[in-house]
């Protein structure tokens, strides 16, 4: 018999770690191949992890709710086949020994350095590196309780306190550019903290606790309005072309391709080509320096049937055609409502496109989506009375219209290139051929 260890797969470049949140193996289980026998979760997506090979379940070396780094052994499956072993029952057991070792003398140091209050006035648990991090960043006790946790029990985490010091030094950033000396000492002795205000809760209230993607959801979405200065554009734009279109050729479409189109598509592929014309939309900032992507990578806010919101990427949309961005947009709504996305594909998206219009907003002022600078929400597309210029004078006549909002980072997109972005996509989507072909 040979050992095969199951490891976490690689998720992504900017994902270290991931968190184990069900084993649905246990230790004797017979394993198949391909078949799932853990649910991990990181920051970015939830995912299955399926066996490489058919045997037994016959160790666990993480318990649920453990984070573990990625490439680190999980469990052992034992195999009936003559394969490779990765190593002897008393190589695995010693190496374990050792780790475990390891990391109580690592966790006994770090303890031994703590000076912060050991124990929270409010009973909550901190581990000794979330504590040993406060003790090195001069956080105090009442600093740290004012955290939000995103950890099991709404424990901080060292990402949580990590964001928190990050935030911290945003501000004293910001202070410093001011050049005002009170306000400046003040900050540099401890990062400001928003003291939480205190919830009432009245017998007939219903307490619920937040799902683990909305703390992360609501962190993302605090984090980015403290590190980008939003403003927004507006633009009202006449889509009757295309919804003229559209209803001409729609039963053909699917008919041919197999796909539904929808206005989604149409709009995504009049964004490429606008950030192309305006590649300076296309960037992330990293301290004083502009990074210019590359590549367009468009994400697609969809809705998830709990209310929470996902970012697939359309990786490239610039090199495909309508049909192929209509694939794309289609297939990638649909995995992420049951949950099917894979980690790769809401990476690196470079700029987002939200639509609002789905739930009948007419326009709406988006958070960023960091580390992009920018994101366009799409409204609802409505019929209006318009007037409508001829050769033969002014008319009032029916036309169908929406409107589209643009959220920018001030810091490095200015009001004349926010506008003239929107501008031509408002162009393009006008300028729609009626007659056009697919």
């Amino acid at each position: 018999m040979a050992k095969f260890e199951v490891k976490i797969p690689k998720m992504g470049e900017s994902v270290a770690e991931a968190t184990i949140t069900s084993w649905l193996k246990e230790v004797g289980s017979s394993v198949e191949l391909d078949e799932a026998i853990v649910e991990i979760a990181t920051d970015k997506v939830d995912s299955e992890v399926p066996s490489e090979v058919e045997g037994t379940l016959v160790e666990i070396l993480y318990e649920t709710d453990s984070v573990v780094k990625v490439g680190d052994t999980i469990a052992i499956i034992e195999t009936l086949g003559e394969s490779e072993s990765t190593g002897t029952t008393d190589e695995v057991v010693a190496v374990e020994e050792a780790n475990a070792i390891e990391i109580e003398k690592e966790v006994n140091e770090a303890i031994e350095t703590i000076s912060i209050e050991k124990v929270s006035k409010s009973g909550k648990f901190y581990s000794p590196l979330v504590r040993n991090i406060a003790e090195t960043e001069g956080i105090t006790m009442e600093q740290l309780e004012a955290i939000v946790g995103t950890g099991k029990d709404n424990r901080v985490t060292k990402d949580d306190i990590f964001a928190y010091i990050e935030s911290g030094k945003k501000q004293l950033d910001s202070t410093e550019n001011k050049k005002e000396p009170v306000v400046k000492n003040v900050v540099e002795e401890k990062p400001l903290v928003k003291q939480a205000v205190p919830v009432s809760v009245n017998g007939g209230d219903e307490i619920i606790e937040m799902s683990r993607m909305g703390k992360l959801i609501s962190n993302h979405m605090i984090a980015s309005t403290q590190t980008s200065a939003h403003v927004q554009s507006f633009i009202e734009v006449d889509v009757t072309n295309i919804v003229k279109w559209r209803t001409k050729i729609k039963d053909q479409f699917l008919a041919r391709e197999g796909e539904k189109i929808t206005y989604t598509p149409i709009f995504m592929q009049a964004v490429a080509k606008a950030i192309k014309e305006y590649p300076m939309i296309n960037i992330s900032v990293d301290g004083d320096k502009i990074i210019k992507r590359k590549n367009i990578n468009l994400g697609m806010a969809a809705a998830l049937p709990d209310g929470n919101l996902i970012v697939p990427v359309i990786k490239n949309a610039d090199q495909l055609n309508l049909v192929g961005i209509t694939r794309a947009v289609n297939d990638l709504a649909s995995r992420a409502r049951s949950g099917k996305l894979n980690p790769d594909e809401i990476q690196d998206g470079t700029y987002t496109v939200t639509n609002v219009g789905g739930f009948g907003s007419v326009f709406g002022t988006p958070i960023i989506n960091q580390p992009q600078v920018a994101i366009l929400a799409l409204g609802a597309v409505r019929k209006v009375p318009a007037v409508i210029e001829t050769p033969e004078g002014d008319f009032i006549g029916i036309r169908h219209k929406m409107f589209i909002s643009h959220s920018y980072d001030h810091r490095v997109v200015n009001g004349a290139l926010g506008g003239m972005f929107i501008k031509t996509i408002k162009d393009t989507l006008e300028a729609w051929d009626v007659n056009a072909k697919f």
